[in-house]
């Protein structure tokens, strides 16, 4: 029995040790002599092929009085090109037996492609044809202004709760871009003549700001040799000058309030300026936001919802960007109590993170969370192209694919409670209260 036992345990150890190496994901990272930086990920387990080009360009790189363009190019480039038609787009991807999709941060803009693998080089010239040859006109601009339009009626303007990130981000941030989001203003976009659009995309738009990652089913020096083809000759531009702009410190507490003529049940927000994703404190409070939220096991949930049943919902997260982020916790009261119930409550758990130790139980508890996640993450090829494009773009270390993990498994309860104590304090919280529009009598 104690001879079955012990093969038993080198059986799971032997097991535990191949799906942990089999989470390491290889890869090849290249130049092209026009900056273009290039990322290779073999994996012939499935003959699907993803193409995906990064740029190094969001919402934080506009024009205060030019908000929204980065997110209206990623719509814009989906127009055409001098050889793919108006409209085809879609067609040709979808008649390849593809799907494809795009989106926009603060920070970059990511577009890419999925397709059967023998379709490999349309992928790649599709991408480069987005480089190389877009076609921006008036009429594309109009169209696309009125789809960017109606998607702001309906995802911020017209749905419960819609405006409470560009809310929270124009009273944490006074000098930084990010005091606005993505969507941007209309406005600004209407005002807008087609040579700005133009300007804008021949200066972030270009090989050396632009990261293209090639993943799944393919044969590598083939790749290699269609990549050069397509994308080679393509001209280098102008290198992109970012300035970097500080935040002062938030050294007193700012009081907001909003009212959302969508909603019938106000919510609070307790919001915190906290530092860029590349930092080891950013990923501490990924930590504390496990520890808070994530599950109804969590303190925030089992307090306020389960026990005490003062709250519809509770959730905290770290909003982590490229120069820093946004520790946010919010709540939606039950019955009669009132949103300073609630802030109260959620400062108290807050507190004891920064004077309590957590135990040793619920350390390991948050390692294994963060274990399922890494895995999950880069179970599929598709994730892994992201998470690739990511790493280079805004961590500039493309290896944190296989070693994040570390960092978040060498996380001691000791830092937990000092990095609780270094952000999340009183005198450095936006308190919005987001409450229904009062009828006008």
């Amino acid at each position: 029995m104690k001879m079955k036992k012990l093969c038993y345990l080198s059986f799971l150890s032997l097991l535990f040790c191949t799906n942990i190496f089999a989470q390491k994901v290889q890869f090849e990272e290249y130049d092209l002599s026009n900056g273009m930086h290039v990322i290779l990920h073999k994996d012939n387990t499935a003959p699907v092929i993803i193409t995906s080009v990064m740029y190094h360009v969001g919402a934080k790189d506009e024009n205060p009085e030019r908000t929204g363009f980065a997110h209206f190019f990623e719509h814009l480039l989906f127009e055409g090109t001098k050889n793919i038609e108006r409209g085809e787009w879609f067609k040709i991807v979808s008649a390849n037996g593809g799907t494809n999709n795009a989106n926009t941060t603060q920070d970059r803009t990511y577009y890419y492609e999925v397709f059967p693998s023998n379709n490999l080089e349309l992928g790649l010239w599709m991408e480069s044809e987005r480089l190389l040859h877009p076609v921006i006109n008036q009429i594309g601009v109009d169209t696309q202004n009125e789809v960017v339009k109606e998607e702001k009626r309906l995802r911020v303007d017209n749905s419960p709760y819609g405006q409470w990130i560009p809310t929270v981000f124009a009273n944490l941030f006074v000098e930084h871009p990010y005091r606005w989001t993505t969507i941007g203003s209309l406005e600004h976009l209407d005002a807008a003549s087609l040579e700005e659009f133009q300007a804008f995309n021949k200066k972030f738009y270009v090989p050396n700001n632009a990261v293209l990652v090639v993943a799944g089913d393919f044969e590598t020096e083939k790749t290699k040799k269609l990549i050069e083809d397509y994308f080679g000759s393509i001209p280098k531009g102008e290198a992109v000058v970012r300035e970097t702009i500080t935040e002062k410190p938030i050294t007193s507490k700012i009081e907001a309030t909003f009212e959302d003529p969508n909603i019938q049940i106000p919510a609070v927000f307790t919001v915190y300026r906290t530092p860029a994703m590349t930092t080891r404190d950013a990923r501490v409070l990924d930590m504390i936001s496990t520890i808070l939220s994530d599950g109804k096991s969590s303190r925030l949930y089992k307090k306020l919802v389960d026990d005490k049943k003062k709250a519809l919902q509770v959730a905290a997260f770290n909003y982590s960007l490229e120069d820093y982020g946004a520790y946010i916790i919010f709540a939606l009261p039950l019955g009669e109590n009132t949103l300073d119930d609630l802030v109260v409550e959620m400062d108290e758990e807050i507190t004891k993170l920064q004077t309590e130790l957590i135990s040793e139980k619920e350390l390991q508890k948050l390692r294994n969370k963060f274990e399922n996640q890494f895995v999950n993450a880069n179970s599929s090829v598709e994730g892994i192209a992201g998470s690739l494009a990511t790493y280079y773009m805004l961590y500039n270390d493309v290896n944190l694919i296989n070693t994040e993990i570390d960092i978040y498994n060498s996380i001691t309860r000791e830092e937990i409670r000092e990095i609780a104590k270094k952000y999340l304090n009183p005198n450095q919280q936006l308190v919005l209260d987001y409450l229904p529009k009062k009828e006008i009598e």
